[in-house]
């Protein structure tokens, strides 16, 4: 029989497998799992009603996270001219063009958010097979290729996430880190949960939002009752 952590048993002791939750009480049980040397990430894994063999069912957006992700942010922007001035000024980490793609395409990979204005995207097209695969490619529908760099810069800094369904009609998001506060969670999933409602394709059938879980980075995954949430619309 295979040995169980301590940790394991203590986390076992808190919830049911198949038991499902209200969203407070979810939230409630992983900050009570026992602690780890990191702040971990609190994550939402939704299951939608499309059909993504279908081009018109495909659900991808943005929302801005009232609490932020609490993820330490390192931007990059893709900017020529003044623009490289603006980007640092509302608060990049780094701004500029050639000499960031030779770094980029020499390995360096010390970042978590791009950004890039329309006239550079030509250029970042060439780093797609880096970008890519680690979610960083930047998109028009995402805000991520912007003119007003300032402002995309500000919203990133703010909080404002992207989503999107996967090959399974799967959308897997952050909403933020354990050490949050029960009220802060609660509002970030709210914001995620009624920006992807709103974003459902017309032509989907049946219900739009079909299950949801919730998990810590170092925790179980507790099933979501979505009829308590009753900020939402459309379940």
């Amino acid at each position: 029989m295979a040995h169980q952590s301590k940790r394991f048993r203590e986390i076992a002791k808190l919830f049911e497998v198949e038991k499902k939750y209200t969203l407070r009480e979810a939230v409630e049980i992983l900050q009570k799992c026992p602690s780890t040397k990191f702040d971990q990430s609190v994550e939402l894994s939704l299951k939608t009603g499309v059909d993504t063999q279908k081009s018109d069912q495909q659900v991808r957006g943005t929302v801005s996270l009232p609490n932020g992700t609490g993820k330490k942010m390192v931007l990059v922007v893709f900017a020529r001219g003044e623009k490289i001035k603006e980007a640092l000024d509302a608060g990049a980490d780094f701004a500029g063009n050639e000499e960031l793609f030779e770094k980029i395409k020499s390995g360096w990979m010390d970042f978590n958010a791009v950004i890039s204005t329309p006239d550079m995207m030509r250029e970042v097209g060439k780093l797609g097979k880096v970008l890519g695969p680690r979610g960083l490619m930047p998109t028009p529908k995402a805000g991520t290729v912007a003119t007003d760099v300032a402002k995309a810069v500000a919203e990133v800094r703010a909080g404002k996430i992207e989503f999107k369904t996967d090959k399974h009609g799967v959308i897997n998001s952050a909403v933020g880190k354990v050490s949050f506060s029960k009220e802060k969670l609660y509002e970030n999933i709210v914001a995620l949960l009624s920006a992807v409602a709103k974003s459902r394709p017309s032509t989907a059938k049946g219900h739009f939002l079909r299950s949801l879980s919730l998990s810590s980075t170092m925790g179980p995954g507790l099933k979501i009752d979505l009829h308590t949430i009753s900020e939402i619309q459309g379940v």
